[in-house]
């Protein structure tokens, strides 16, 4: 039997495992500060569903297909957003929702890309520019927790589409003019040139690497400076860039994607679109990237209580732990053996138990990472 994983699955054990815990425990804690409630949904809809009004994005072109024993046509849920179109419905606005889970998208593999993997999102349903505002500080305090320093990029579609029509660009064209443009820091540039000389837009690269100055004239602009204001209120610093699209053809006005040091891809990224006739917004975080960025300053403490043949004394004491809220494991089994489980495991306290301990009332504590020993007293 074959057991390793399915290309583009991975297992997530020990250490990461650990991380990945830490770093959702630090994702809902926020999450909840800022007034977003948990929701959760289902893992597999109808096909139809799944796919909604934006067949040819490459997302949905993506997602997994499958069948059940009646027959039905049904997907793996690629992202979280199309499924606010059934949990929205009816909510006193604004409607704050934040959910985490598995998504799943049957697409190339490569070191940073995964074909499961977890995603983090926050939306406001009933939103504006000021609620865009809180959705990025949300964000940079989000990745200063976490110990990543944050590059947050900002646009704006309907910055993009003013551009495209000064441009002369045929409306059939411009969703596939956006998807090459949405390429700018994957593919060199002049392969992006190449691409938009189909649609007679080869010229759009170059404005939009103009200065301030060229974009003012453009009433969408003022949606920008709105949001960077905003972002200055919450002491937030964001940066405005003409190349940020985001994959997804249903966001109507600000988009935005956060990237860090130490990686090429987005690590995380949303923007404004329409749910339900209602003006909306988000962010969504890919965990398996933040575990892979994150840096994580506290040491979690974990003891190991060693009973040496004194196993009511040893529970005791582990107890005695538990109730102070201390990570706490019982080893039954020779001090050599004990050391080398706490070693394996990563548990930092080693504590031993035995008769002349427990005449003592002291006990004797193994610091796994230093080799020092101290005395603890019960």
């Amino acid at each position: 039997m074959n057991t390793e994983t399915v290309k583009g699955f991975r297992d997530y054990l020990g250490e990461d495992a650990e991380k990945k815990a830490e770093i959702k425990k630090i994702l809902v804690d926020t999450f909840e500060k800022y007034g977003f409630e948990p929701a959760e949904t289902p893992i597999i809809e109808n096909e139809e569903f799944v796919k909604g009004e934006n067949k040819e994005d490459e997302a949905v072109s993506d997602i997994y297909k499958l069948k059940d024993k009646g027959n039905r046509n049904l997907a793996l849920r690629y992202e979280f957003t199309f499924q606010l179109k059934r949990i929205a419905q009816n909510k006193k606005l604004p409607y704050k929702r934040y959910e985490m889970g598995e998504v799943f998208r049957d697409e190339p593999v490569s070191s940073n890309r995964f074909r499961q993997f977890t995603q983090c999102d926050i939306d406001i349903v009933g939103s504006s520019v000021k609620d865009e505002a809180e959705i990025l500080s949300l964000a940079n305090e989000v990745m200063k927790k976490i110990g990543i320093k944050p590059i947050i990029l900002v646009n704006n579609r309907k910055l993009l589409n003013e551009i495209l029509d000064t441009e002369g660009i045929k409306e059939k064209d411009r969703k596939q003019v956006l998807r090459e443009i949405d390429k700018f820091d994957k593919i060199p540039e002049k392969e992006i040139v190449e691409n938009l000389k189909k649609y007679k837009a080869d010229k759009i690269l170059s404005l939009l690497k103009k200065g301030e100055n060229y974009f003012k004239k453009f009433k969408s602009y003022d949606e920008i400076l709105e949001l960077i204001k905003y972002c200055n209120y919450y002491g937030v610093k964001v940066l405005f860039s003409p190349t940020v699209i985001r994959g997804l053809s249903y966001y109507n006005a600000s988009v935005f994607e956060i990237k860090a040091e130490g990686i090429r891809e987005t690590i995380s990224g949303g923007g404004s679109y329409v749910i339900n006739g209602i003006q909306a917004s988000g962010i969504s975080f890919g965990l398996d990237r933040l575990v892979q960025l994150a840096k994580l300053e506290k040491e979690k403490e974990k003891y190991l209580v060693v009973s040496l043949d004194k196993d009511k004394e040893a529970v005791n004491i582990v107890r005695k732990l538990r109730e102070k809220n201390k990570a706490t494991e019982i080893y039954y089994g020779k001090p050599s053996k004990a050391l080398e489980y706490a070693n394996a495991y990563g548990i930092n306290k080693v504590i031993f138990v035995g008769e002349k301990e427990i005449k003592a009332k002291k006990f004797k504590v193994k610091d796994m990472k230093t080799g020092k020993e101290s005395a603890l007293k019960i």
